[in-house]
């Protein structure tokens, strides 16, 4: 890979150093939690991880190991900063993303630190462009410390599974109700539209469930105010 043998004297300008073959494992990543422009990079040894929030209720985080690039070297306990991530989104899909099979866009992501830019050097077919992103200081973001002992139900599906599911929803509904029970119907996702009331079961050992831990019923709702991260929860008794 042509970027791999930029000199050991350019890296030693930088605190953070990320590079993958194939730019695309990252993008996937980030276009999953992309709904608001900006979005925060904290890293560490351990790997990189990115947060998205909005209004200070709603939080999406992505955490990239650091076995997962082929390198990656921080000089410092922990490095972060705020970049705007449509404008990333589109640095690393510059050269389209290509469909040929093995022909990948190579990344090679730096940070010099404090004030800088974010640099990407993307390589694809031997050609490389530069791109340089400024960056802000980031914010603070919001600390969910959700106690393992206060937790009252926990369902971990799969992500596929579950955007199929979403998919068949009656998206003229105002609001999507999630029930979870510990008896039938397990996990039940419910609309109400112009065309009437549907219901969804899925059992706790369908194909989609890879954790379900439930003991109690609970009924939580997203209203019509979805956009504004509304949520209204409640457990009755069973």
């Amino acid at each position: 890979m042509p970027l791999s043998t930029q000199s050991q004297t350019d890296d030693a300008q930088y605190i953070l150093v990320a590079s993958l073959d194939n730019a695309r494992n990252i993008s996937n990543i980030l276009k999953a939690i992309t709904f608001k422009d900006h979005a925060i990079f904290s890293a560490t040894p351990n790997g990189l991880k990115v947060t998205v929030e909005d209004s200070k209720c709603l939080q999406a985080n992505a955490f990239i190991q650091a076995d997962i690039f082929q390198e990656f070297t921080i000089k410092e306990d922990s490095v972060g900063f705020q970049v705007n991530l449509t404008v990333l989104l589109d640095c690393l899909t510059i050269f389209g993303g290509s469909t040929v099979p093995g022909v990948n866009t190579a990344l090679r992501m730096c940070y010099m630190g404090y004030g800088y830019p974010l640099t990407l050097f993307l390589e694809e077919g031997g050609v490389v462009t530069v791109c340089k992103i400024n960056t802000q200081e980031p914010e603070e973001p919001i600390d969910f410390d959700f106690c393992s002992s206060n937790v009252t139900n926990k369902v971990i599906l799969q992500s596929e599974s579950l955007k199929e599911a979403f998919s068949e929803l009656d998206m003229t509904s105002e609001v999507l109700q999630i029930t979870m029970s510990p008896n039938q119907p397990y996990f039940r996702l419910s609309t109400f539209g112009n065309s009437g009331n549907a219901h969804y079961d899925y059992p706790k050992d369908s194909d989609m469930m890879e954790l379900f831990q439930c003991t109690k019923t609970q009924i939580n709702r997203l209203t019509e105010l979805y956009s504004q991260n509304t949520w209204t929860s409640s457990s009755p008794n069973v």
